[in-house]
């Protein structure tokens, strides 16, 4: 059976940016069942901040990874939230916080997949603009399952 393909975010905006974002790739690449088969550019944006008073953060660096995983989605979250840890973000996950290291299932094929503390495609992916062009630069093509359209268009649309 062929792993499906999984689209990860990859950000980080405390401590050293790039060298957390290469500790995590390196701890994906080690991680059993699991290949990187590309990686995008790194992109720097400002901190997604909810309205109101939230204190100002350092700027994101944001990448997208393309990976096969031979196992579940809970499996690969599971995975992620270690390495994670392991990065240094405390393990309660503060919605709006900096943090060393986060790491996001953005698509998974063309697959729904909706579980306790799981929904992918992730429910935001089509507003944001610092996953969807290190999508585009790997896989333009890539359809979001729910919307059905290519991650091509959902960029373009955001310019317009």
């Amino acid at each position: 059976m062929t792993a499906p393909l999984v689209h990860l975010g990859l950000g980080a905006n405390l401590g050293d940016r790039r060298g957390n974002i290469e500790a995590a790739l390196r701890e994906l690449g080690e991680t059993q069942g699991l290949q990187v088969k590309a990686v995008s550019a790194l992109v720097e944006t400002d901190a997604l901040l909810p309205d109101g008073d939230a204190p100002p953060q350092p700027k994101y660096l944001n990448a997208v990874a393309l990976i096969a995983w031979q196992h579940t989605p809970a499996q690969l979250l599971r995975r992620l939230r270690e390495i994670e840890v392991l990065l240094g973000r405390a393990p309660q996950r503060t919605r709006w916080s900096a943090r060393p290291i986060d790491l996001d299932i953005l698509l998974w094929g063309d697959r729904v997949v909706d579980e306790p503390g799981l929904t992918v495609p992730h429910p935001e992916l089509h507003r944001r603009r610092f996953v969807l062009g290190p999508m585009v630069e790997l896989t333009p093509q890539a359809r979001h399952p729910v919307l059905g359209r290519t991650a091509e268009a959902l960029l373009a649309q955001l310019k317009e």
